[in-house]
């Protein structure tokens, strides 16, 4: 096996702005586009191999043609031929819906699926963009409902002007929302059930409101009020740092201007790595090299015992994800 690139799926949304396609130095003129799926397995939107013998195959055949070789022996006893995680791009033009998600339980429950905790990384953000994550206050499931239907749910929930490098974590039941000029880089469980609670009473191109999921989110919310929803982390030039360590994925970070090594020979996972930032060549044990750039993303199969990685421009910034 070999590293892994994928053809991004684009998606345009009527909140889509006009970062992705420069980001990825596509050769594209679709406007609004609003999400790049980088690396998925979601049923009808998954990711077409890019490069070398398999290119052509999906991921769901890869996973099928390769099982533990690529995904590691305990994530396929785990979730057998569905791949775990779904890595996207998000260029936010207008503020998104406020949602929530459904946890495992619930959502096998409702759905017969898994649940959807998440993270995000801020790659960009213009002045005075925000990220909704969490209450600001305690409020009731009454309250909730009530706040919807007047208007007010904002209200309550709290804030956060954003910077390139602010990373959120947001564990199924968060209520939370992408505020206009936010682009961020977001790693999630492989689901796609997302409970949609306020939408700003915005209407589409055919003056209809979106579907509100406010009934169904009611008991998927957690009401909890923490002090601070960000993720804190002190960063460290050429080593990584871990952001988020949960039961659906570790992620770290990487600011490199020196070759760094990676020795994957405990671990039982592959890894995917996104670039936010200039461009690297990277190099296996078996001496497969693949060269990474600004907006794409590489997934490294289980079979990866050792890695390489060596700047080639600029000042290089990675995510590293792995189950």
């Amino acid at each position: 096996m070999y590293p892994l690139k994928f053809e991004p799926i684009l998606k345009q949304t009527l909140w889509g702005g006009d970062k992705i396609i420069p980001f990825k130095h596509l050769n594209d003129d679709l406007k609004g586009v609003g999400e790049s799926w980088e690396i998925s397995g979601v049923e009808n939107n998954e990711s077409v191999v890019a490069n070398g013998p398999d290119k052509g195959l999906t991921l769901t055949d890869m996973v099928k043609k390769y099982r533990e070789e690529l995904v590691g022996e305990a994530n396929y006893a785990r979730f057998g031929n569905e791949f775990p995680l779904l890595i996207k791009f998000i260029d936010a033009k207008q503020d998104l819906s406020i949602q929530v998600h459904p946890t495992d339980e619930l959502a096998k429950k409702r759905h017969n699926s898994k649940g959807k905790t998440e993270m995000w990384y801020v790659v960009g953000a213009d002045e005075g963009a925000k990220l909704r994550s969490g209450f600001s206050e305690q409020i009731t499931p009454k309250e909730y409902k009530d706040r919807v239907h007047n208007n007010t749910i904002t209200d309550v929930l709290q804030e956060y002007e954003i910077h390139p490098g602010d990373v959120f974590f947001l564990p199924a039941g968060r209520i939370h929302s992408i505020g206009a000029g936010a682009f961020i880089a977001e790693i999630q469980q492989t689901s796609d059930i997302t409970y949609r609670i306020y939408d700003f009473n915005r209407k589409d191109a055919n003056g209809k409101t979106r579907e509100l999921h406010t009934s169904q989110a009611l008991d998927a919310i957690n009401y909890e009020v923490l002090d601070d929803y960000r993720t804190k982390y002190e960063p460290l030039k050429d080593e990584p740092v871990e952001l988020v360590a949960c039961p659906y994925f570790t992620t770290s970070v990487y600011d490199m201007s020196e070759q760094i090594s990676c020795d994957y020979s405990e671990l039982d996972s592959f890894v995917i790595f996104i670039c936010i930032e200039g461009s690297c060549l990277m190099t296996d044990n078996e001496g497969n090299e693949v060269r990474l750039g600004a907006g794409e993303t590489v997934l490294l199969p289980a079979t990866t015992q050792e890695l390489t990685i060596v700047p080639q421009e600029g000042n290089v910034k990675l995510l590293e994800t792995y189950v």
